[in-house]
């Protein structure tokens, strides 16, 4: 979806205030959108959050994507695969360049999870993406990590904005 006044009323309450019941809308959503690319050998993997934000908010909304992703692909979904290596800020106001600054080398596969990923397809999945500085930032690591193939799967994108090559 467009990241417009409809999608922020779905993608909004969803992270910030518990409305965990528009995971499944989202989901078919972005499963009749990522058809050509879902399959039952998809691991699908979410945009970690950093441990004292997974805290205050008490869930990932990308892992529960992720999660309801795999269930309608029949694959699966590991959503410890990726982690924050130090927080930061939050990227709400922040440009393209100040973004990819921001979210270099910040995200990284947790060494036990990269056995599983050797040549598989991999599917990251976020709720908005705005310049696409965090789904490369989770890109990198995951190929260079042996994943055969990643592709970023978002709820909704923020339009304007152009993603990084």
């Amino acid at each position: 979806m467009v990241y417009d006044d409809t999608a922020r009323s779905l993608i909004l309450p969803l992270k910030y205030a518990d409305r965990t019941e528009n995971v499944s809308l989202l989901a078919r959503y972005m499963a009749m959108a990522a058809s050509d690319i879902m399959t039952g050998e998809s691991l699908f993997m979410p945009v970690p959050l950093h441990r004292l934000r997974l805290f205050g908010r008490r869930y990932n909304q990308a892992a529960l994507l992720a999660r309801a992703l795999a269930g309608l692909a029949g694959a699966a979904a590991v959503c410890d695969g990726l982690e924050r290596t130090r927080a930061t800020r939050p990227l709400e106001g922040l440009g393209r360049s100040q973004r990819q600054h921001l979210m270099s080398g910040v995200i990284a596969v947790r060494p036990g999870r990269i056995p599983a990923l050797a040549g598989r397809h991999v599917i990251v999945v976020d709720d908005v993406m705005t310049t696409g500085a965090t789904l490369a930032a989770c890109t990198v690591p995951l190929l260079a990590a042996g994943a055969a193939r990643v592709d970023v799967l978002a709820a909704a994108r923020a339009s304007g904005q152009q993603a990084p090559q």
